[in-house]
């Protein structure tokens, strides 16, 4: 999972098309697989007796669920910029990976609730489950992690957080896999409970993944700034451009895939108010043109001969409009 702390964003530019059609992509590889795989599934469970694979294939469904809010979270999170939301709606993908992360603990709790009821109610030492149950958790592990490993390559190479936490769904539906596997390979050599326990360790496992989804998307509606590598590059930026004397104050947020800087640099204090403007704007235009993934920059001057102001004067401030 990635980094729940600070974090850096590559300056790789995604353009708009290409966000739009890859996001849809993965929406339908999301959609159809998990359909595909609930049925096969629930099929196998039923008939092969496994309460672990019919938990497996509740967990597929929820994945289907998963995926359609992904995809509407980056749809809103693609909107311009408008007057009720000056500054975007980027903050949409992190909503959808919250909401990712609740249905995740959801279902944990329900598979977790089956296992303990079988344990419970002594369904769990009926029968043996049959080999068909164990083929469909062979199928699923494979299929599910080749899903998670197509899904992350594309989330994280067009920085959209919700497609990342949906691409752990598909990981946590692989892992939930594998514990069914022990399970009914368990139930099969004479260890009935075997596939309830499974139940229940595939249940903490969720929750565990849920977390990491849900705190992940906490942070970036926190305001958590962008990782060193990132601030040094911009730092950089700024200092080369002509008549930039000083940066007093450098602070970036992170917003999703988006990043937003304030700054504070000094120049020279004998400057008139138009020299000073046309550095101040050569400085963000310079900040927009190296880091495509800055969506808005504000830029304070302050006089080198005297003391940081902390923002009370005049700055640029211009939301960049159409960013990809």
């Amino acid at each position: 999972m990635a980094s729940m702390g600070t974090k850096d964003t590559a300056a790789t530019t995604v353009t708009a098309d290409d966000y739009q059609r890859t996001t849809g992509k993965l929406a339908v590889v999301g959609i159809a697989g998990n359909c595909a795989l609930t049925a096969f599934k629930l099929i196998a469970g039923i008939v092969g007796n496994s309460a672990a694979m019919v938990s497996d294939a509740i967990h597929s469904l929820s994945d289907v669920l998963a995926t359609a809010i992904a995809y509407a979270g980056t749809k809103l999170g693609q909107k311009a910029p408008d007057e009720s939301h000056p500054y975007g709606h980027d903050r949409f993908e992190c909503l959808a990976s919250i909401l990712l992360g609740v249905i995740l603990v959801v279902t944990g709790v329900g598979i977790g609730y089956g296992g303990v009821m079988a344990l419970l109610s002594g369904a769990a030492e009926s029968s043996a489950p049959s080999v068909i149950a164990l083929v469909a958790a062979v199928v699923s592990i494979l299929t599910k992690e080749a899903m998670f490993q197509y899904t992350r390559h594309h989330a994280r190479r067009i920085k959209s957080s919700a497609f990342e936490a949906d691409a752990w769904h598909h990981r946590s539906d692989a892992m939930s896999s594998v514990g069914a596997l022990i399970g009914i390979g368990a139930s099969m050599a004479g260890f009935h409970a075997g596939d309830a326990i499974a139940a229940i360790v595939i249940c903490l496992f969720i929750f565990k993944v849920a977390w990491e989804v849900i705190m992940g998307a906490v942070n970036n509606l926190l305001d958590t700034p962008c990782g060193p590598e990132t601030q040094a590059a911009i730092r950089t930026t700024l200092e080369a451009v002509p008549g930039i004397q000083r940066i007093d104050v450098l602070r970036t947020r992170a917003f999703g895939s988006k990043i937003f800087v304030d700054a504070e640099v000094a120049l020279d204090g004998s400057l008139t108010l138009t020299q000073a403007h046309n550095i101040i704007e050569e400085a963000h235009d310079q900040v927009e043109q190296d880091f495509p993934d800055v969506r808005h920059i504000m830029i304070h001057p302050n006089p080198l001969q005297g003391e940081p102001s902390c923002g009370r004067t005049t700055a640029i401030m211009r939301p960049r409009q159409n960013v990809s």
